[in-house]
């Protein structure tokens, strides 16, 4: 795969798969315009991309539920390179809760993380993209494809990427845009921590990956971060309309 002269928009790009998924582009020759709200984290993640692919990237700081940083990532993005080719909606966030303690403003927030950010950030792309008749990848989850107990606005918000990248593909095909999805399982990151589990409740999540992921592990940044790159390259380009399970066999058991 070869990305050279490419312009790849990342959000979420300060850690975790957005972080890899950034490292990943630069060793293949990516433009990268770089978003996240964690200024020393993603200056960390600049620098490593520039020690790799030998170009600075572009570093916007924003909060992508704020609908005036959304329009500055793309704005400072066709500002710097004048041009699009790859987005990657990578930002989300992870909350447990029920509909028994659930809340709105649990409800809320998903939503403008996950699902809300992500539709307005592809309403501001696509006129960049149909000139390069590029491709969008969206980081979904393997909750959007099954249901999981305990997560009830996450695996909702998932569900709703996934359809809004179905619904996509077929909107912009005849644009020779192409858009498809990756559904990671348990992904070694700080996404479960930060959605509420302790040091020993994260532990005790691994341990049970091990049993509930058919491979016998949880995955890591980097094997989700070669298969959205395999997503938006020319390698994939009768592929649209995919949701991807990068689950190590998540989504094919029965196991809770």
């Amino acid at each position: 795969m070869n990305f050279t002269g490419k312009v790849v928009l990342i959000t979420g790009a300060s850690s975790g798969i957005g972080a890899a998924t950034a490292v990943y582009f630069a060793s293949l020759g990516a433009k990268l315009s770089l978003c996240g709200r964690n200024v020393e984290n993603l200056n960390k993640v600049a620098d490593k991309c520039e020690s790799i692919g030998k170009m600075k990237p572009l570093t916007v700081i924003a909060d992508i539920t704020k609908e005036e940083d959304t329009k500055r990532i793309m704005e400072s993005t066709i500002a710097h390179y004048s041009t699009l080719n790859v987005l990657i909606n990578n930002a989300g966030i992870l909350e447990t809760g029920s509909i028994e303690n659930t809340s709105l403003e649990q409800f809320d927030r998903i939503f403008n993380t996950n699902v809300r950010s992500l539709y307005h950030l592809t309403m501001l792309a696509v006129p960049f993209l149909i000139k390069t008749e590029g491709a969008i990848v969206n980081v979904s989850s393997v909750n959007g494809l099954r249901s999981f107990p305990g997560l009830l606005a996450y695996n909702m918000s998932k569900s709703a990427v996934d359809q809004f990248t179905n619904c996509l593909a077929l909107e912009l095909a005849s644009k020779k845009i192409r858009v498809n999805s990756v559904n990671p399982g348990v992904i070694i990151t700080e996404l479960q921590k930060r959605g509420g589990l302790d040091e020993d409740a994260y532990n005790k999540f691994l341990d049970r990956s091990n049993e509930t992921h058919p491979l016998g592990r949880p995955g890591n940044p980097e094997e989700v971060a070669r298969t959205i790159a395999f997503l938006a390259s020319d390698d994939a380009s009768f592929i649209t309309g995919v949701n991807l399970p990068v689950d190590g066999g998540r989504h094919a058991t029965c196991l809770r």
